[in-house]
């Protein structure tokens, strides 16, 4: 049996290089703030890649995606382990493009501290009066770079967005940065749609996208999973204030709270913490996780 190393390795993803092909692993590792915290959470790499699975499949008529199958049958023997099982996805080799394409529905996190100090989010002009966690009146398209393991992305407008791709593509940048923009917002309304319809509100989320050997832009990496999303229930839900929630904002929320815990999360935050994904799954998909 062939065995196979990552090429590359990300805060919570290995890619594998099989020749023509990729094959994407979500691990069990969780970061927050940018930083990998020293525990696993058993069972997260096989919610994001299901997730994912789920959401590339309801949204192919929108824009193509890169996944080709999550069947450990369509890969080499290697990829038949139990290690690997559930959390595997094959994939379309794509030139990924330095954007992470973050869309926003709702005003909270880093987008409500920044419109609380000068009205604005990535340098778009908001309403007066909005409440913390208050819908938008329309999703708006906040771009980031993209940051290199232990940094920070950085915000920036769409015009510097634009920048960057024309820099990349002399030829086709403005019309890559048209395209994902425009992409990530369809996405986003039918996917957000969809989820107030089992109960769940996709408050924001990011994709990130590449370019195909023909030169189109294909949809890539994970999506809409609890680690790329703010998922927060519908019942009850009211602005004004922060909300409860099914991903990762407990454990960034538990890290606050906890400043000297050296990135060392206590088994109950753990346990806590997949039975949000879980529920999120369920909650999304109708189904059990497999």
């Amino acid at each position: 049996m062939q065995e196979y190393r990552p090429i590359k390795a990300g805060k919570v993803r290995e890619i594998y290089d099989i020749g023509d092909r990729l094959i994407m692993v979500a691990t069990d590792r969780i970061s927050a703030f940018d930083v990998i915290l020293k525990n696993e959470v058993t069972k997260k790499g096989t919610v994001l890649t299901q997730m994912s699975r789920f959401w590339f499949d309801y949204t192919k008529d929108i824009v193509p995606n890169h996944m080709i199958s999550t069947d450990p049958a369509d890969m080499p023997e290697f990829f038949r382990q139990e290690a690997f099982r559930g959390n595997s996805m094959l994939c379309k080799k794509l030139r990924m493009l330095p954007i992470e394409c973050i869309v926003r529905g709702y005003i909270t996190g880093s987008g409500w501290a920044s419109y609380r100090e000068n009205g604005t989010v990535c340098g778009m002009k908001l309403p007066a009066g909005l409440k913390e966690s208050e819908q938008l009146p329309e999703p708006i398209f906040t771009p980031s770079t993209k940051a290199e393991l232990g940094e920070h992305d950085e915000n920036i407008d769409f015009a510097r967005c634009a920048e960057i791709l024309k820099a990349e593509f002399p030829e086709r940048g403005s019309e890559y940065a048209e395209k994902i923009r425009d992409y990530t917002l369809a996405l986003y309304k039918k996917c957000a749609d969809y989820a107030r319809t089992r109960g769940i509100i996709i408050a924001d989320t990011k994709f990130e996208f590449g370019i195909d050997e023909n030169g189109a832009v294909v949809l890539a990496d994970e999506m809409l999973t609890p680690d790329s999303s703010r998922f927060w229930p519908l019942a009850g839900y009211e602005a004004g204030h922060g909300q409860p929630s099914f991903d990762k904002q407990y454990v960034r929320d538990w890290l606050k709270k906890n400043p000297d815990s050296e990135n060392l999360l206590p088994r109950e935050v753990i346990n806590k913490t997949i039975e949000k994904y879980e529920e999120a799954y369920r909650m999304l998909t109708g189904k059990e996780l497999d």
